[in-house]
């Protein structure tokens, strides 16, 4: 567990959990399961889940750039950073595929949370094997 009770830190992730879940303009309530299930491995507790969740649909509605979504994460431990990618690409391949506007996002994640570009395609890959 990276956040235990850092309530700001588990918002600030879920803010870009959501903001992935949002960008092909279709969340759905299995991406927000998906969610749900990341927030309470990285330390949430399972009674302040769906505050934590609206919270951070607040954020992300109010914020313009990804960036203050990211400072959290780029501090995690690299399994941590690793089960956050993971849960990114399973949200992006809930529907079974990803859109130009969902892979952009993973670029731009890879290079703001120092992510190798084989590590990022080998998560892409094991997720999709997942949903297939």
């Amino acid at each position: 567990m990276f956040f235990k009770d850092n309530y700001k830190n588990l918002i600030n992730v879920a803010a870009l959990l959501i903001h992935a879940a949002k960008i092909d303009l279709d969340y759905s309530l299995k991406e927000e399961a998906i969610i749900e299930q990341t927030l309470l491995k990285i330390g949430a507790k399972k009674e302040n889940i769906k505050e934590i969740i609206q919270n951070g649909k607040e954020v992300e509605n109010n914020s313009n750039q990804i960036l203050e979504f990211t400072k959290e994460v780029k501090n995690m431990s690299n399994e941590n950073k690793i089960k956050i990618i993971e849960t990114l690409w399973r949200i992006i391949y809930s529907n079974n595929e990803a859109d130009i506007y969902e892979t952009n996002l993973m670029r731009r994640l890879a290079g703001l949370l120092y992510i190798d570009s084989k590590l990022m395609g080998d998560i892409k890959e094991k997720i999709k094997q997942e949903n297939y």
